[in-house]
């Protein structure tokens, strides 16, 4: 494993509005400072959090993919978030992990949230996944599935870990924020990793509001890195020794019954 330079961009979003929203965002990639190995969106980042899945869905490799696959190609950095597809007669709320060479790996939001009757509009993804880029091994996550640790359980089998980093992207309101602070860092704690948290900010037509906050937290809490409720593009470095180092010296997954 060697140093994930990361740059995780916390932004309002456009209602249903795809092209301002790639638009703006692609001037928010093109002005990062520096070269990055990976670039984190939030939850839905070409719609915002829509239940209108008739309007905003995509087919698979549709102009949003098309959009990423370009970005990714141009930045040499790997791009992902979540936003609505439409396969076959199903609407998912997937998550695209997209690497500069073109391949792409996705993930369906498997708890969708009934609060908001997501549930009722788009299907429950099924499997997990494990992304290995740049000899990291990233489990992607939407939202919603931070309230179940069963979605992410990490697991040591011969002395190899599942997986180094977890990736929330997220539409999480203020209204429930602590909860949201509180389980990224229990999250990390809890499977030896670093967790990313990427929410956005602003208001929906739901009557919504975000605050942001989003956050990279470690196995050691004191190594946590916040954002607060502005609009912001924040780079950050995950260092491989540190994660090492923790494992090899706090190794309690490995009493993990199997």
């Amino acid at each position: 494993m060697e140093d994930l330079k990361i740059a995780l961009i916390q932004t309002d979003i456009f209602w249903e509005d795809t092209a301002a929203n790639l638009a703006m965002l692609e001037e928010k990639i093109w002005n990062i400072s520096e070269n990055v190995d990976l670039i984190i969106l939030p939850e839905m980042f070409n719609s915002g959090f829509s239940m209108n899945a008739q309007k905003i869905a995509e087919p698979i490799n549709g102009h949003t993919t098309k959009w990423m696959k370009q970005m990714a190609s141009q930045t040499k950095a790997a791009l992902c978030g979540s936003f609505a597809v439409k396969e076959k007669d199903f609407f998912y709320n997937r998550f695209h992990f997209v690497e500069p060479n073109g391949t792409i790996t996705i993930y369906d939001k498997k708890n969708t949230f009934s609060f908001a009757s997501e549930n009722e509009i788009y299907q429950n993804g099924t499997k997990t996944k494990i992304i290995h880029y740049k000899n990291w091994k990233i489990s992607p996550q939407i939202c919603y599935d931070l309230r179940f640790p069963e979605t992410a359980l990490n697991q040591v089998i011969k002395s190899e870990y599942a997986y180094d980093l977890l990736i929330y992207v997220a539409n999480w309101s203020e209204s429930r924020i602590a909860a949201w602070t509180h389980l990224l860092e229990a999250r990390a704690i809890e499977n030896s990793c670093y967790t990313i948290g990427v929410n956005r900010i602003g208001n929906d037509h739901r009557k919504q509001i975000y605050n942001g906050q989003s956050a990279v937290c470690f196995a050691l809490p004191n190594k946590n890195i916040y954002l607060n409720d502005a609009e912001q593009t924040k780079i950050h470095t995950l260092l491989a020794n540190d994660l090492l180092d923790y494992r090899k010296k706090y190794p309690f997954l490995m009493d993990a019954k199997k």
